[in-house]
């Protein structure tokens, strides 16, 4: 978990009561791609960035499961600290990481810190290059007949889960 701005609160918003606002919303959403724009109730538009048109999606995703959302402002710019504690790594092993180049950092003084969109890159790779090795176990395994389907079965199934995960 990053950390937050200091002296600046989480907000946590709960769903609307009417869910079927939600349910129409999701929908219309999830229907449209390209430039989101926002129109206030005088008339005037802004477009929206991308980023905060998905920030806005997957509020609403999660709002009609029935679940509040919770708002907090992170810092772009972690300590090493921070860093290891997003990545789920101990503090000597984020600096290790920084050591051998596979994360990018900047050091003023004695301090190191990193940038929260290289931890996440580097996370996001992570996963991925995991779940290449393990496709490639889970293939010589087919192979060497250790599943009673074959593997296409195997990863049409795993693709499922994949594309709907469990929240």
């Amino acid at each position: 978990m990053a950390v937050a701005h200091p002296n600046i609160e989480s907000r946590h918003i709960l769903p609307p009561r009417n869910s079927r606002l939600l349910v129409r919303l999701k929908d219309f959403l999830s229907g449209h791609q390209g430039q989101a724009v926002l129109t206030a109730p005088d008339g005037s538009t802004s477009e929206l960035p991308d980023e905060v048109y998905e920030v806005i999606t997957k509020a609403v995703d999660v709002m009609a499961d029935g679940s509040a959302v919770a708002v907090t402002p992170v810092s772009s710019r972690l300590s090493t600290s921070q860093a290891a504690e997003v990545l789920g790594v101990s503090r000597p092993t984020l600096v290790k990481m920084l050591d051998d180049g596979k994360i990018p950092f900047e050091q003023l003084n004695v301090h190191r810190t990193v940038s929260l969109a290289d931890v996440l890159a580097f996370k996001q790779r992570r996963r991925t290059e995991t779940r290449a090795i393990l496709d490639q176990m889970t293939r010589q395994a087919a192979a060497d007949g250790l599943y009673g389907e074959s593997y296409e079965d195997y990863a049409e199934a795993l693709q499922e889960v994949r594309h709907h995960p469990v929240r």
